[in-house]
């Protein structure tokens, strides 16, 4: 029987990029609120909507963009960059998209897309973004093989 080609598959590297892309912008956020004790949007009244939507467009915004970079035979470091550029502006559209939803008015929802922009917030979500598209792109790139037990054969 014959070992699979060494490497990741580009749908299993884009699961695992996803998954930790929510949980880096969950905890990031978190964590930052609480060290601050500022929320992630500051204007009141909005409600948990828009945070749901910008946070949904964000995750589908990094799913298509990471997918755009990783299902090439070799995907480049450089597209993380488109990665991050497009999560950021799908959660801006998210957070105006929920907004609207939520029946919040268009300057307090400018107001919490313009506050949320110019924050640290938006820098962990940038840093989500990158650190999530990089690895996938890095578990594509490497074809490193499954670990091994010190008792298996190698690899051939």
């Amino acid at each position: 029987m014959t070992e699979p080609q060494p490497g990741v598959s580009a749908p299993v590297a884009l699961a695992f990029g996803t998954v930790g892309f929510f949980a880096l912008v969950v905890a990031g956020f978190g964590l930052l609120s609480l060290a601050t004790g500022d929320e992630v949007l500051p204007v009141t009244g909005l409600g948990p909507l828009p945070g749901i939507a910008a946070v949904v467009f964000a995750v589908a915004a990094f799913v298509l963009t990471v997918w755009a970079v990783v299902r090439r035979p070799a995907p480049r470091y450089s597209g993380v960059v488109l990665v991050v550029v497009a999560v950021f502006l799908a959660y801006l559209i998210g957070l105006l998209v929920g907004a609207m939803f939520g029946g919040i008015d268009l300057a307090r929802a400018i107001a919490a897309a313009g506050a949320f922009a110019t924050s640290w917030f938006a820098v962990v979500l940038a840093s989500a973004a990158l650190v999530a598209g990089w690895t996938a792109v890095a578990l594509v790139r490497t074809r490193t093989g499954r670990p091994r037990w010190p008792w298996e054969p190698p690899a051939e």
